[in-house]
């Protein structure tokens, strides 16, 4: 039973490295089973099929950043921040843009947890859903535009050092401001303007 339950694992995260670097379309159940040195029959044997083996890396990637998500919010523990958990949060940005329902409902939860924080906050937004949204979509890029990323950096985003680089570079973004009040007071006009006159 042990021995199952190790295969099991080496399974998953074959898979999941796999899914994370081709998406699920690109990764075969053969490919993974070579990746985890078993037999595409005891793949089979212990996830029924690539939908059952994906389902089942949803679940276990989405506990493990549950657990970490905490510490990094609040930035506490950051020596967390290690290749496996980069590794799963690739997973996820390809698990949601290949459609998985874990990786959507990964997405929702990040969402109302990002409406949450807003509330407890002194910012002032228009539109807090849109706002958290976008901000939401904007951390995924990082990850779905890791190839560009690492080519304006130098150096591979995907690794912890290169990482490092990025959350370094995000803090400098998101702790000044790119333009004044009056500078957004004044294109907020304008786009009224622009989209009232285009109203029916």
């Amino acid at each position: 039973m042990s021995n199952d339950l190790t295969a099991r694992a080496r399974i998953r995260d074959a898979a999941i490295e796999l899914f994370a670097e081709r998406g699920i379309e690109g990764a075969t159940i053969r490919d993974i089973a070579q990746a985890a040195g078993v037999s595409s029959g005891l793949l089979r044997h212990h996830f029924g099929s690539k939908e059952g083996l994906r389902d089942a890396c949803d679940e276990h990637a989405l506990s493990e950043l549950l657990q970490v998500n905490a510490h990094f919010t609040e930035f506490r523990s950051l020596d967390r921040l290690t290749p496996k958990i980069l590794l799963l949060q690739r997973y996820f940005m390809r698990s949601t843009m290949d459609g998985s329902p874990a990786g959507t409902a990964m997405f929702d939860r990040i969402i109302d947890y990002g409406e949450e924080w807003l509330a407890r906050t002194d910012l002032k937004v228009s539109d807090p859903r849109a706002f958290v949204g976008l901000l939401t979509v904007m951390k995924m890029s990082m990850f779905t535009m890791r190839d560009l990323l690492s080519r304006a950096a130098g150096t591979d985003v995907g690794s912890v050092e290169g990482w490092r680089r990025v959350l370094d570079a995000s803090l400098d973004l998101f702790s000044q401001p790119l333009i004044t009040p009056v500078q957004a007071d004044q294109a907020r006009a304008q786009l009224d303007k622009i989209f009232g006159e285009v109203q029916p």
